[in-house]
């Protein structure tokens, strides 16, 4: 349940507060033209967003930005998936995830060890695990930060004969040390699980992660609040639909019929409605359709044909604010 709303709290903004995580927050921001400030200096871990009013900006640990989000001390936070799920046992109640942002990619995942020829999914490591109790008494030991999240999957593979050794330091290398059997540990290449002789279970893969746009149902959400994140999501998702859009201005005159063959083979859309007789017709279309489009277009006998990419597109409809405003 959220807190009483104090209608004029600012919106709290946690960010992560180094690394590449960070960089790409701010990139990530910045090119909605949300530009982090730090009045005091770099060191400070308080900020503000230029220009948007009502919004303060924590930077924090990715793991204390879940933390704030499950607390309502933020609003809204980017962190990975991966710490949401683990962190919190009813993700889905806590937060609502309004868009991943393209970067921080890793998945979760259950490795063994390479010499186990013989194991390649979850029911052969049910199987190991079972033998193991049988002839030793000692049942699977599994090296993990990922407690939950291990419990979870685990119990829906039907595997019970296991228990956690929870790793501190660097999971993968505690099948060498003779402190476990195997590991759930994140990886974004596998090259690290690989150079210390482990593998990837074919349906091991518990997690895709990546960086979320998350926000906080206990959160306090006043007027200030609500008026902040729309300004933010507002510029978040005009420039994710300028992104993924191309448009296509041509001098053409199109029967109601052959526009209508645009949207449903191209996807393309009349964004300001038919042109009048004299002005060039525009058209919205996603990125991946353009070349086909244009070439429709030249067979139908257009000219002067150009193609741009907007910085920013705003519609009145806009999804991630819908996804916030049905919540809260």
């Amino acid at each position: 349940m959220s807190q009483m709303p104090d209608n004029d709290a600012p919106l709290v903004l946690a960010v992560p507060s180094k690394g590449r995580l960070q960089e790409n927050a701010t990139a990530f921001f910045g090119r909605a033209g949300l530009k982090f400030v730090k009045s005091r200096g770099e060191r400070d871990y308080r900020g503000a967003i230029a220009g948007v009013d009502g919004a303060e900006v924590a930077f924090l640990s990715a793991s204390e930005i879940v933390a704030q989000l499950s607390s309502g001390a933020a609003h809204i936070g980017i962190t990975g998936e991966d710490l949401v799920r683990e962190q919190l046992s009813d993700a889905d109640a806590a937060v609502e995830m309004l868009t991943p942002l393209g970067f921080g990619h890793a998945n979760v995942v259950v490795a063994v060890p390479q010499a186990w020829i013989d194991v390649r999914n979850m029911a052969d490591l049910d199987d190991v695990a079972s033998v193991m109790r049988a002839r030793h008494g000692k049942k699977l030991r599994v090296a993990t930060k990922y407690v939950n999240l291990t419990r979870r999957f685990f119990a829906e593979h039907g595997l019970a004969d296991y228990r956690i050794v929870e790793s501190l330091g660097a999971t993968e290398g505690a099948p060498a040390a003779g402190t476990a059997e195997i590991v759930v540990d994140i990886t974004t290449t596998g090259a690290t699980l690989s150079a210390n002789a482990l593998k990837v279970l074919d349906d091991g893969v518990m997690l895709a992660s990546e960086a979320n746009l998350v926000a906080s149902m206990q959160a306090p959400w006043g007027a200030r609040a609500k008026a902040a994140a729309k300004t933010i999501l507002s510029r978040i998702a005009a420039e994710e639909e300028g992104r993924t859009l191309r448009e296509v201005r041509a001098r053409l005159d199109l029967a109601a019929d052959a526009l209508a063959v645009l949207e449903e083979r191209f996807g393309a859309r009349l964004p300001f409605g038919a042109p009048a007789t004299s002005a060039p017709l525009t058209l919205h279309c996603p990125e991946k359709a353009v070349f086909a489009l244009v070439e429709h277009l030249d067979g139908l006998g257009a000219d002067d044909i150009t193609v741009s990419a907007p910085a920013y597109v705003f519609r009145r409809a806009n999804r991630l604010l819908e996804r916030l405003n049905a919540r809260i």
